[in-house]
C-alpha cells in the first residue's frame, strides 16, 4: 500500500496537504454516509486504510520512494543557492538518516556554519558508515578545519569568486586613496 495513493495526494507532499486530503476522504467515507447502504462495509474497510495512510505519513517514518527523490531535490536547491527552499524541503524529511544530515552538513556550509556542517557530517558517517561519499566528506571537513582554510562542498564557486574581486577592487581604492595603485588597469 502507497499511503500517498490511498490519500491521493503527490509524493512529497507537505504536512498541510497530506492533512486536508485525509480529512476529506473521512468525511467522503464516514460510516455516518453509509448507514443502512450495502457498500457499509466496504466504505468502513476504506476508511481503515485512509487512517492507517494518514498514520504513517504524519509520524514521519514512512520510509518510500519519495524520500530520495526529495533529498535530490534539497542537494539541486542547495548546488543552485536557494538555500531557504532547501531547507524548508528538508524539514518535511526523515531527520534520522545519513542523508538528511548530509545535506543540513551542505546548507550549513553554504552559511559558514563550518562547525554545524561537521557535526552533522559525523552523525551522517555515524548512521551510515559504509557510505564513502559521507567517509571523505566529513575526512575532507576535518582536515581543511585543521588547516584553518574555509571548508566547500559542491556548487560553482561563483560566490569566492565574487569576493576574491571585491577584495581586490576594495584594496586597490584603498592603495589609491594613499597615492600607489595595486591594479593599474582600475
Amino acid at each position: 500500500m502507497n499511503p500517498y495513493e490511498v490519500l491521493g495526494v503527490p509524493e512529497g507532499a507537505s504536512q498541510e496537504e497530506i492533512r486536508r486530503a485525509y480529512l476529506k476522504l473521512v468525511k467522503k467515507y464516514h460510516p455516518d454516509q453509509y448507514r443502512n447502504n450495502p457498500l457499509a462495509d466496504l466504505a468502513e474497510e476504506k476508511l481503515k486504510e485512509i487512517n492507517e495512510a494518514y498514520k504513517l505519513l504524519s509520524s514521519g517514518n514512512y520510509r518510500g520512494n519519495s524520500n530520495n527523490a526529495s533529498y535530490e531535490r534539497v542537494l539541486e536547491l542547495i548546488n543552485q543557492g536557494r538555500l531557504s527552499e532547501a531547507q524548508q524541503l528538508l524539514a518535511q524529511l526523515p531527520q534520522d538518516t545519513g542523508k538528511w544530515h548530509f545535506c543540513k552538513a551542505a546548507i550549513a556550509v553554504r552559511l559558514g556554519r563550518y562547525g554545524e556542517a561537521r557535526y552533522h557530517l559525523q552523525e551522517a558517517v555515524r548512521l551510515e558508515p559504509g557510505n564513502p561519499e559521507y567517509r571523505a566528506a566529513y575526512q575532507q571537513m576535518n582536515q581543511t578545519m585543521q588547516q584553518g582554510q574555509q571548508p566547500y562542498m559542491g556548487g560553482s564557486g561563483g560566490d569566492d569568486l565574487c569576493k576574491l574581486c571585491t577584495t581586490l577592487y576594495v584594496a586597490d581604492c584603498c592603495c589609491e586613496c594613499m597615492g600607489g595603485d595595486l591594479i593599474s588597469c582600475c
